[in-house]
C-alpha cells in the first residue's frame, strides 16, 4: 500500500471513530461531496496542501496521524542484502541488532557489554535508519521486524554465524539439566514436512514470548539460552559414497 492511501485510510478510520461523515467533511472544507469522497476513494489522492484543513477538521497534528501510518506499515520479515552487509560489517552494530531482537533495554546493554551509553545512542541510531527498529526518546525502541524475521539464510550475517558461532556453540556438551542436543533422521512426506516446520517455527516463537516474559525476573534467576533449530532435506555426505547410483543422482 503506498504512503498515500496509508494516510488516507488512516484518515478514514479517524472520520468513523469521531462520528464524522463525508458530508461533514465535506461542508467544513468547503467542498461538495463527492469530490471529498473521490479524493478517499481506493487509488484516490489526497494533495499535501490539503492534509493540513483535513488535520484541522479532525482537531488533530499531523505527526499524531503519521504516527498510525507507522504503526499500520507490513513490519520486515527479512533485510535487503545490503542491509545485511551494513550490519555484519561492524561487531558492536551486529551485537545491537540481535540485543534488540532479544528486545533488551539500553541500560541492559550498557550493564553487559563493553558499550558505553553515547555507542548505544549511535547504534540505536543506525538501525533505525537500517529498518529493524523506530527509535525512541531516552533510546527506547519499537521492533520493526515480525516475529517470524529471520536472517537471509545464505546472506551475510548467516555467513557470519556459520564461520564464527556454529563450531563454537555445537562443541558444547548439551549435557546440562536444561541443555538439549539431538539428530533425528528419517523420510518424510512433503506435507508432513511442511508442519513439522510450522511447529518448530512455534517453538521458536514460544521461546521468543518467553524471552519477554521472563524479562521481569531478577537477573540472578535468568540464563542467558540459544534457541538453534534446523531442519533440511539432506543425506550425511560422508555417507554418500555408499547409496546405490540410481538413489544417489536422486
Amino acid at each position: 500500500m503506498s504512503s498515500t492511501q496509508t494516510l488516507i485510510e488512516v484518515i478514514k478510520a479517524e472520520l468513523k471513530s469521531q462520528g464524522l461523515s463525508y458530508a461533514d467533511m465535506a461542508r467544513e472544507l468547503g467542498l461538495s461531496e463527492s469530490s471529498v469522497k473521490r479524493m478517499f476513494a481506493p487509488g484516490g489522492e489526497m494533495p499535501l496542501s490539503r492534509v493540513d484543513d483535513v488535520c484541522r477538521v479532525l482537531d488533530t497534528e499531523f505527526a499524531e496521524l503519521a504516527r498510525r501510518m507507522a504503526e499500520r506499515e507490513p513490519l520486515r520479515m527479512e533485510l535487503t542484502l545490503a542491509q545485511e552487509k551494513a550490519v555484519v560489517a561492524d561487531a558492536k552494530l551486529l551485537l545491537l541488532a540481535i540485543c534488540c531482537l532479544s528486545q533488551w533495554s539500553s541500560e541492559q546493554i550498557v550493564a553487559t557489554y563493553r558499550v558505553s551509553e553515547v555507542e548505544v545512542t549511535r547504534y540505536l541510531a543506525a538501525l533505525d535508519r537500517l529498518g529493524i527498529i523506530e527509535l525512541k526518546p531516552l533510546n527506547r525502541y519499537k521492533l520493526r521486524v515480525a516475529k517470524t524475521f529471520r536472517w537471509r539464510p545464505h546472506g551475510p550475517v548467516m555467513q557470519f554465524f556459520r564461520e564464527r558461532v556454529m563450531g563454537e556453540f555445537f562443541a558444547g556438551g548439551f549435557d546440562g539439566e536444561t541443555e538439549l542436543l539431538m539428530l533425528v533422521h528419517g523420510q518424510l512426506g512433503h506435507g508432513m514436512a511442511r508442519e513439522l516446520v510450522s511447529r518448530l517455527q512455534r517453538v521458536a516463537d514460544d521461546f521468543a514470548r518467553q524471552h519477554l516474559l521472563d524479562q521481569k525476573l531478577p537477573e540472578g534467576e535468568k540464563k542467558p539460552y540459544t534457541l538453534v533449530m534446523g531442519m533440511r532435506s539432506w543425506v550425511f555426505e560422508a555417507f554418500r559414497h555408499l547409496q546405490r547410483a540410481g538413489l544417489a543422482r536422486s
